[in-house]
C-alpha cells in the first residue's frame, strides 16, 4: 500500500495524456481523479487509456471526457474500502470486479491510500506460457541473415531473442517455448534450457516453415493462456496489463495492434455517382495495424490444424467465423518490428540512446 499517493492524483481537468504520465510512473497503475479535499471522484487504469485510444479520443482532452464516456455500470461510484479493511475483504472486492487495486477512503470519505492485489498476493510467477516465433528466414534483411538467424542480430552487445526473453522473465513469464526453424542450432546452442537467462526453454522444432501460427498446434497442451510473440519485435509493452485486459473484456484472443498513420499526398474527393460531395484536401488517415504480439486462450490452439503452414491471420479469422471473441489491445509503449535493414539500423539507434 502507499502512504503517499499525491502522485496518482488528478483533477478533472486534467488532461488524459497527464494521466498517463501518473500510470506510468508508480508501480500501482492507476490514477485517482478527486476534488480539492481530495475526496474520490473516479479512477483511470491503463485499460481505461487504451479503450480511449481505440476509440480515436484526443489525449489532451480533460479526464471528465473519459470518466463521462464509460458506459453506465453496475457501480455509478467509484468503489472504494474502508482504510483498515481486512485482507480478506479487500481480495472479494477485487476479485469479483476483476480488478488490481482498490482506493481506500477515511472515515471522511477522503482517498488516502490503494490497496494492491500484488501485496495481498505475491504472484512470483505471470499465469502465462510464451510462444516466441524464431524460425523465421528473414530475407529482408539479407546478407545480414545469411550467416544467423533474425531473432539472434545482436541490438547492442546482446542478441534481439534475448533481450525478448528478458522482458519476458522480469514480467514474470518462466515457462517460453522456442518455435525455430532457420539455422535452429545458433539459438539453441546460445540459450540451452533457459536456466542461464531465469526461464525455462522447450523447443519447439518446425521441420517445415509452418506461418506465424503452424507451431502453437505443437506447443505441449496447458490450461494457462498463450503469449505469443514475434521473434523480430522489439517492444516494452506491458504483458501484465495485456493479460488484465484479456481478463477484463473475457476475450478468447487479444491481438495487440499498433496505431499507423498515414497522409495522403492529393486531396481527396467524396462523391455519389456523378456529384461530388466533399473534398479533404491531403488527409491524415488513421488506423491500426497487427503488431505481432497475441494472447490467446489455450482451447483456441484446437483451431491450429497440425504440421502444415496456418498464418495468424488463418486463426484470427477462424475465430471470428466460430464466434469468438477477439479484441484489439493498443500498444502505447515503444514497439519496433525489425522487417528490413533500416529498421534494423533504427533499433540500433535507439538502443544507443536508450529510446526504449
Amino acid at each position: 500500500m502507499s502512504s503517499d499517493i499525491s502522485a496518482m492524483c488528478l483533477t478533472l481537468s486534467d488532461p488524459i495524456r497527464q494521466a498517463i504520465v501518473c500510470i506510468d510512473r508508480t508501480r500501482w497503475k492507476i490514477a485517482l481523479v478527486v476534488d480539492n479535499e481530495r475526496h474520490l471522484l473516479g479512477t483511470i487504469t491503463d485499460g481505461d487509456v487504451r479503450r480511449a485510444i481505440l476509440a480515436g479520443m484526443d489525449l489532451g482532452s480533460p479526464v471528465k471526457t473519459l470518466l463521462d464516456r464509460r458506459a453506465p455500470a453496475a457501480h455509478p461510484t467509484p468503489l472504494t474500502a474502508r482504510v483498515g479493511s481486512s485482507r480478506v475483504d479487500l481480495l472479494s472486492i477485487m476479485n469479483k470486479y476483476i480488478l488490481r487495486h482498490v482506493p481506500l477512503v477515511d472515515d471522511a470519505g477522503r482517498v488516502v491510500d490503494v490497496a494492491l492485489l500484488n501485496d495481498l498476493v505475491k504472484e512470483e510467477e505471470l499465469p502465462l506460457r510464451a510462444v516466441v516465433m524464431a524460425g523465421g528466414y528473414g530475407t529482408r534483411l539479407r546478407p545480414i541473415t545469411e550467416g544467423l538467424p533474425k531473432p539472434m542480430l545482436p541490438i547492442g552487445d546482446r542478441p534481439l531473442l534475448e533481450l525478448t526473453l528478458q522482458q519476458l522473465r522480469d514480467a514474470g513469464i518462466k515457462r517460453v517455448n522456442l518455435a525455430t526453424h532457420y539455422k535452429r542450432d545458433i539459438i539453441a546452442n546460445h540459450f540451452g534450457d533457459g536456466h542461464n537467462f531465469g526461464v525455462k526453454i522447450r523447443y519447439v522444432e518446425e521441420d517445415q516453415p509452418l506461418g506465424t501460427a503452424g507451431a502453437l498446434g505443437l506447443v505441449e497442451t496447458s490450461e494457462d493462456p498463450l503469449l505469443v510473440i514475434n521473434g523480430d519485435v522489439v517492444t516494452r509493452v506491458d504483458f501484465h496489463a495485456m493479460l488484465d485486459f484479456h481478463r477484463h473484456h473475457r476475450a478468447d484472443m487479444t491481438v495487440a495492434v499498433r496505431q499507423h498513420e498515414v497522409q495522403l499526398p492529393h486531396g481527396v474527393v467524396e462523391t455519389d455517382g456523378l456529384t461530388i460531395t466533399g473534398i479533404t484536401e491531403k488527409p491524415v488517415l488513421r488506423h491500426f495495424m497487427n503488431a505481432g504480439i497475441y494472447l490467446l486462450n489455450a482451447e483456441m490452439c484446437r483451431f491450429v490444424p497440425s504440421g502444415v503452414r496456418y498464418d495468424m491471420t488463418d486463426l484470427i479469422s477462424q475465430l471470428i467465423a466460430e464466434g469468438c471473441r477477439v479484441i484489439s489491445f493498443p500498444i502505447r509503449e515503444y514497439w519496433l518490428d525489425i522487417g528490413q535493414v533500416e529498421d534494423y539500423q533504427k533499433a540500433l539507434r535507439d538502443f544507443e540512446s536508450k529510446t526504449p
